[in-house]
């Protein structure tokens, strides 16, 4: 079994309150499971109003599969114009 475990931080400029904060990462959280069948959470700066990191991880049989799927999930956030894609790390066991 591989599993790959990825961090993503989410830049949410102009968000005005926790509460619209949460609306928007509660969406991006379900609309990634539902399309990529991924185990996924926040995981940092839950009291922050624009920054956000959630973590994913993925079990597989395939290392490639992994990857692609990482870089899916990649290119799905960035064209989400809610937020700014920042930093994101991500590794495979």
């Amino acid at each position: 079994m591989i599993v790959g475990v990825m961090t993503a931080h989410l830049s949410l400029q102009g968000v005005m309150s926790l509460k619209g904060k949460r609306s928007i990462v509660k969406s991006v959280i379900g609309r990634l499971k539902s399309r990529f069948n991924i185990s996924i959470s926040e995981v940092d700066h839950q009291d922050s109003k624009t920054i956000a990191v959630v973590g994913i991880a993925i079990a597989s049989n395939d290392a490639q599969f992994i990857d692609r799927q990482f870089d899916a999930i990649i290119g799905f956030m960035r064209n989400d114009g809610r937020f700014f894609l920042g930093q994101v790390e991500r590794e495979t066991f």
